[in-house]
């Protein structure tokens, strides 16, 4: 029987099915369909079952949840004060790492370029590489704005970890290990590409002292907010469920 072809072999079979534009002096660069990205982005492993950090969450359609699982997660949700938030140590999250058996993990690309890839629009990758990403814009979830990317180029746009480090911290990740933590960082239901200003502006607020300025994101955030939540069995605090209460109730 003839074995399936891996990951990468399927994705340079769909590559090379892509018009090439050769560019002197760089290699050449594919504009890449967005089916093709699709299936590079649903290709991406999924957590192990027996990864320690997170337990077994009620059952929901994929991630982010709709609003409706959202709100059956959000009611299981451990409620108590954020904890520990003195002892809060950037460094235990460690850094940007495909070894991780989380969302996005080993997988070839880092993984800033998996959250590139999976988040811009009207992408260029690298022919020979596809993990290098040369152009795309974002449609930015927290303002709306259209921001365009250039490999090398400055941007504003930042990765974000939509449930901040600090707030994860706070809400259990004190009790993890330096792995566990660092599976969380970079996890890709975690991360979402935005606009610079905004992402700085949020910090690690949770929802009921920060939304993102488009209205029209608030029931996707609340609904991501709560998946992670879910998913890493951190807890909530009174505030914070009361205000995703509110804005997942007002959504279809």
């Amino acid at each position: 029987m003839r074995r399936p072809l891996g990951r990468w072999a399927r994705l340079g079979a769909a590559l090379a099915a892509v018009i090439v534009l050769p560019i002197a002096g760089v290699a050449a660069i594919g504009l890449v369909h967005t089916q093709v990205i699709s299936r590079f982005a649903e290709d991406a492993p999924t957590p192990s079952p027996g990864l320690p950090v997170a337990s077994p969450a009620p059952p929901v359609s994929g991630f982010p949840p709709g609003t409706g699982d959202a709100r059956t997660l959000l009611a299981r949700l451990t409620v108590e004060p954020g904890k520990n938030w003195q002892t809060y140590d950037r460094g235990r999250f460690g850094f940007w790492n495909d070894d991780t058996d989380g969302v996005g993990g080993r997988n070839g690309c880092d993984t800033r370029a998996d959250l590139l890839i999976r988040d811009l629009d009207e992408l260029r990758v690298g022919d020979r590489n596809p993990c290098v990403v040369f152009s795309g814009v974002l449609r930015d979830p927290f303002t709306g704005a259209d921001l365009p990317y250039r490999y090398r180029k400055a941007s504003r746009i930042e990765s974000d970890h939509l449930v901040a480090l600090g707030a994860a911290w706070r809400g259990g990740a004190w009790a993890w290990t330096d792995a566990e933590r660092n599976t969380y960082f970079n996890d890709l239901d975690v991360l979402l590409a935005v606009d610079k200003d905004a992402n700085q502006d949020k910090g690690s607020k949770t929802p009921d002292k920060w939304l993102p300025p488009a209205a029209a994101f608030h029931c996707e955030y609340a609904a991501r907010w709560v998946g992670i939540k879910a998913k890493y069995t951190l807890t909530v605090t009174k505030q914070e469920k009361a205000t995703l209460t509110g804005v997942l109730k007002g959504c279809g």
